[in-house]
């Protein structure tokens, strides 16, 4: 396989993704990633793929589906905290556990990066990776990511609290 061959899509959800969006967002290995404080229902899920609009000046987040080019979804990728003043994002990523470590990612961020420059206009891109997350660190870096900071103690980890890095990518 061709290093710089097409591996992943980006595109919007669609409401055949609700049960897959169920699964990803249900995962209890994956909560201590997010920002959700309880399970999220097939109905949410459901109602937000159906009143999906794309606009992240409205919405201030843009969720895409990752796909293979079988059309298969691997991951999401989301921009949130979107500043349209500031022209940046927070991003975050995630892909499905048997995709993993596959390019998917890297990728998907490289595509990413393409879109918010040139389509959405942005500046820059953020992420906040917890310190002890090796592979997403890595992953980050590899996108050309630069670290810019340590939050001490920022995560909280079951009853402990551990620290975060503050990841930039600036486009010029």
């Amino acid at each position: 396989m061709e290093t710089d061959e097409i591996k992943v899509r980006l595109r919007a959800p669609e409401p055949s993704d609700t049960d897959t969006l169920y699964i990803w967002e249900n995962d209890p290995e994956l909560w201590p990633y997010g920002d959700n404080a309880a399970p999220l229902s097939r109905h949410a899920l459901d109602t937000f793929i159906r009143n999906y609009n794309g606009d992240i000046s409205a919405d201030r987040q843009l969720r895409l589906i990752i796909t293979d080019n079988s059309g298969t979804a691997v991951g999401a990728v989301d921009l949130y905290d979107y500043s349209a003043r500031d022209r940046r994002a927070g991003v975050g990523i995630f892909i499905q556990k048997e995709f993993r470590r596959r390019g998917y990612a890297f990728q998907a961020l490289a595509w990413l990066g393409v879109y918010c420059a040139t389509h959405l206009g942005l500046h820059q891109l953020w992420a906040v990776v917890g310190a002890d997350n090796k592979a997403s660190r890595a992953l980050f870096e590899s996108a050309g990511f630069k670290t810019c900071g340590r939050l001490r103690s920022w995560l909280r980890q079951g009853r402990r609290f551990g620290d975060a890095v503050i990841y930039q990518r600036l486009f010029e």
